[in-house]
């Protein structure tokens, strides 16, 4: 038998081809593969050449490179390895299973326009090649085609929405990793050092490595601390000083934790205050799944106004100077500067502040929501396709569901409601540093951004 006849022994062995889904636990994807039988390749295709495949950000960047790293150790436990590779995914996939014999791949299914065309032109080309191609859903509990209204359209409002999913049957239960994973065959693959995803010079990266731990194991831990320790506290998530939020948003971005493993466990054994909070929590939950919604069914969310007469809006072409002041959190509003400093240390920042910075930018400044989410993108650790941008059109008003354009996040009322012991505040803010003069006044901004938004509605 030649060398090549006996690659292709048996069922030819499967390429698993992970993406936004780097676990083993409650991963359909692998587990068909494993059972299917033969060896198993598991690869990540580091994709930033294909059209229209938006490159990552620098944080999370630097998340991607450690949460790779902490899933070749967990494949490495099984006698396995992951494979990587960079390219064009429709050049690299068939390629590695013609390298690896494979007689089939396996994925787990993604809901941006552009990577749903690429995954099916490349399913179709395998096919036509004899090899097998699967897909199946993994990363959301509910997938975008199946709640819909009465008329069979995508709801726009949030509360219908979660009304429709919740009658749904049961999401399904999370599977447990697979017993054996067989090793892959020999072959190539890149050094993940030499993709360079870690910052370097300088190196910022030290507040990010202090407050996570990227992987599979480290999202298994954030769940069960968020359980034990803040979810029967979690009616103060709004207080930024309070440790009352799960925490979970960039685990579940990397899908080193699925939204299944999460519902469930929001329903085993909990104590009476766990259990009564539980519902609160996993509305939060669904909030991600209606901005995949959006995302599903409306054109590019990170670039295109949903609600169209939005591209009347009259924004201001802001300086670098202002926007510098608002990316470094030195605009002389405690609330907002403590926030973009939390950031640009940690990769993330509380929800309730993301509200009060992200209103700042778009009302009190009137600059174009899309400036404020592509630094986020490249800030945040947790910056998806779907939430980052549908979060900011909240916000803007331009989007599903949106908050009602006259509705201006009054940075020190917020922080008088939310934070009024300061302690969030003097975490990022020292009490003895030199304060910026407040770089707008709010009350005149607001009222500017309702005489912008009136005339966006006259045109």
């Amino acid at each position: 038998m030649s060398g090549d006849d006996a690659g292709r022994a048996g069922p030819g062995g499967s390429v698993v081809w992970l993406r936004d889904d780097l676990r083993l636990a409650d991963n359909p994807a692998l587990r068909s593969a494993t059972d299917r039988g033969g060896p198993v390749t598991v690869v990540y295709v580091l994709d930033e050449q294909s059209d229209g495949i938006r490159p990552f950000g620098a944080a999370a960047r630097w998340w991607l490179h450690r949460s790779l790293s902490a899933l070749d150790a967990d494949l490495r436990g099984y006698g396995s390895r992951l494979v990587l590779r960079r390219g064009p995914a429709a050049e690299v996939i068939p390629s590695l299973v013609q390298e690896s014999g494979a007689g089939a791949v396996f994925w787990n299914r993604r809901y941006g326009p552009v990577e749903r065309e690429l995954d099916a032109g490349i399913k179709s080309g395998l096919i036509a090649s004899g090899i097998e191609a699967h897909s199946a859903a993994a990363n959301l509990l509910w997938e975008p085609w199946t709640v819909l209204s009465g008329k069979g359209e995508p709801f726009k409002v949030f509360t219908p929405f979660w009304r429709a999913a919740q009658a749904m049957p049961e999401p399904r239960h999370p599977w447990a990793e697979p017993d054996t994973i067989a090793a892959p065959h020999d072959v190539a693959s890149d050094s993940l050092d030499d993709w360079g995803l870690l910052p370097t010079t300088p190196d910022w990266a030290g507040g990010m490595r202090d407050a996570w731990t990227p992987g599979e194991q480290g999202a298994s831990d954030r769940l069960e601390r968020f359980v034990d320790e803040a979810l029967a506290d979690y009616d103060q998530r709004d207080e930024p000083a309070q440790a009352a939020t799960s925490s979970l948003s960039p685990h579940l971005r990397w899908g080193e934790i699925s939204p299944y493993q999460v519902w469930h466990r929001m329903h085993e054994t909990l104590e009476p205050d766990q259990r009564r909070a539980a519902p609160a929590f996993l509305r939060q939950l669904a909030w991600r799944e209606f901005n995949w919604n959006e995302y599903f069914h409306c054109d590019d969310i990170a670039r295109t106004n949903v609600r169209r007469e939005f591209d009347a809006f009259p924004w201001r072409d802001a300086s670098e100077s202002e926007l510098d002041r608002w990316r470094h959190g030195t605009t002389g509003f405690d609330l907002v500067d403590a926030g973009m400093r939390e950031l640009w240390h940690t990769g993330a920042m509380h929800n309730r502040v993301r509200l009060a910075t992200a209103s700042f930018l778009v009302k009190n400044l009137l600059v174009d929501w899309r400036i404020g989410e592509q630094w986020f993108w490249d800030t945040l650790v947790d910056a998806d396709a779907a939430n980052n941008a549908a979060n900011w059109q909240w916000v803007a008003g331009s989007g599903f569901d949106a908050a009602p354009y006259f509705r201006v996040f009054n940075p020190d009322r917020q922080l008088e409601r939310f934070d009024p012991h300061r302690e969030y505040v003097r975490r990022w803010v020292p009490a003895d540093e030199d304060r910026p003069e407040p770089m707008v006044d709010l009350k005149a901004t607001r009222q500017r951004a309702l005489d912008a938004y009136a005339e966006m509605r006259r045109a």
